[in-house]
């Protein structure tokens, strides 16, 4: 199942390494020493905490695409 949440990657120097965030999924994080590797990993793990949400009886946000910020 493809799910079409937003992902944040940026590179953070205090962990040296790439970060990516799913903001819609609260505390969904993956980091990667790549920029894809940090995005293989955040698309797995929004698969992990959807089941993990559904598993659990949680409601799952449906995705909203772009977020908007102030």
């Amino acid at each position: 199942m493809e799910h079409k949440y937003e992902i944040i990657i940026f590179w953070s120097e205090e962990d040296g390494s790439f970060l990516a965030e799913v903001p819609e999924l609260p505390g969904c994080m993956a980091d990667g020493a790549t920029y894809q590797e940090a995005l293989a990993n955040a698309e797995q793990i929004i698969l992990e905490w959807v089941e993990t949400a559904t598993a659990l009886g949680r409601t799952v946000p449906k995705p909203r695409g772009r977020l908007t910020y102030a």
